[in-house]
């Protein structure tokens, strides 16, 4: 419910139309894939709640756009910083989010044996769905033209596909390093559960 609320206050009057619509296209296609599979494959609690956070970064970034987001600007004049930080935060969620997702689905598949390949395949995967998503952006920037800035979001960095990367891998790994062990305790819940 917290995500369809936050859809629709979002989508109600945002910056810019186009921008919203793919600022929030991964809530749009999750959203449902989470309700119809909610019996048959049911998530954790942790990997919920971090779906529910992750969804709320990307509707209100969507709302306002990246460069405009209101706590990025509060961000920006309390570190003193040249840019309005909250992109940042979003390509930082787009590691830790995707991490334990990653996680909980090689686990539960039994895809992997051994913590290190485990924690090295999740990686991967979250800097494949990070460089994946900045080619996105390339190619958005192409299709729109001079609309693209907005979904970009790059404020004047030339470095900004590189640090959005580089976020996402921090994200991975402090997930990985933070929530693995509660994550595994809700795992094995979730197993006695369905026995």
């Amino acid at each position: 419910m917290v995500m369809l609320a936050g859809l629709v206050w979002s989508g109600w009057r945002p910056y810019d139309r186009v921008t919203w619509l793919l600022e929030v296209a991964p809530v749009i296609i999750v959203l449902p894939i989470l309700w119809v599979t909610r019996r048959s494959y049911p998530l954790t609690p942790l990997l919920l709640v971090l779906i529910t956070v992750h969804a709320c970064v990307l509707m209100l970034g969507g709302a306002y756009t990246y460069a405009r987001v209101p706590l990025g600007f509060a961000m920006q004049e309390w570190w003193q910083l040249s840019r309005n930080p909250y992109d940042k935060i979003g390509h930082f969620a787009q590691g830790f989010v995707p991490a334990i997702a990653a996680r909980e689905i090689l686990l539960r598949g039994a895809c992997v044996r051994g913590r290190k390949m485990l924690a090295f395949l999740v990686v991967c995967f979250v800097l494949a769905v990070s460089a994946s998503y900045e080619l996105i952006e390339w190619a958005a920037a192409l299709a729109l033209g001079q609309g693209a800035e907005e979904f970009l979001g790059t404020q004047g960095d030339p470095w900004d596909t590189q640090s959005d990367m580089f976020l996402a891998l921090i994200g991975a790994v402090s997930a990985l390093a933070l929530l693995s062990a509660p994550h595994d305790r809700q795992l094995a819940a979730l197993n006695r559960a369905a026995r």
